[in-house]
């Protein structure tokens, strides 16, 4: 696990909330706090289109598993967030998808089976005028390696660093 304090938070928060840079990661969980609290929870509701006709963007969005992309709750996100205060704070969990799991697996010759791996998250907080990037893994069995968590911690310093927005 790594702790990052992101010293350009307003590159890092356009890359969020305008950018297309985290657009293919999973909503695992949104808290935002103005002047009441945001909740979104990632879990995807397919009853909500059921028996009527869906348009081409909202099919764009409609996701392969339970959960949604950031993508499609960015610009909800970027409406409660975006005006002339900051705030108070935000909590943002993201999830890396089961493809892009799979290619960190084998992109890095690890022999962790991906059924093993509930998911590789990202938690981004801002309180108090800092924003924190932290990573984090979660396995549904023990495991008395690192690799993945190593690996894992690797890539998200990569794809900062390579996005200039640490």
């Amino acid at each position: 696990m790594i702790a990052q304090k992101i010293e350009n938070p307003g590159r890092f928060m356009k890359c969020l909330l305008i950018k297309d840079t985290f657009d293919r990661f999973l909503v695992s969980d949104v808290t935002v706090t103005t002047f009441v609290s945001f909740h979104i929870d990632g879990q995807y509701h397919p009853e909500f289109y059921s028996g009527e006709d869906v348009t081409p963007q909202e099919a764009e969005n409609i996701p392969d598993g339970n959960q949604i992309e950031w993508k499609s709750v960015r610009p909800f996100v970027f409406s409660i967030i975006r005006g002339r205060r900051l705030p108070l704070s935000f909590h943002i969990v993201l999830q890396y998808s089961a493809d892009d799991t799979q290619t960190l697996l084998d992109d890095n010759g690890l022999s962790e089976s991906p059924e093993n791996i509930y998911g590789l998250f990202l938690n981004l907080q801002y309180r108090d005028q800092v924003l924190t990037v932290t990573t984090g893994s979660s396995l549904k069995s023990f495991e008395t390696g690192h690799a993945i968590d190593q690996t894992w911690d690797r890539r998200v310093q990569e794809f900062l660093t390579l996005e200039d927005i640490l």
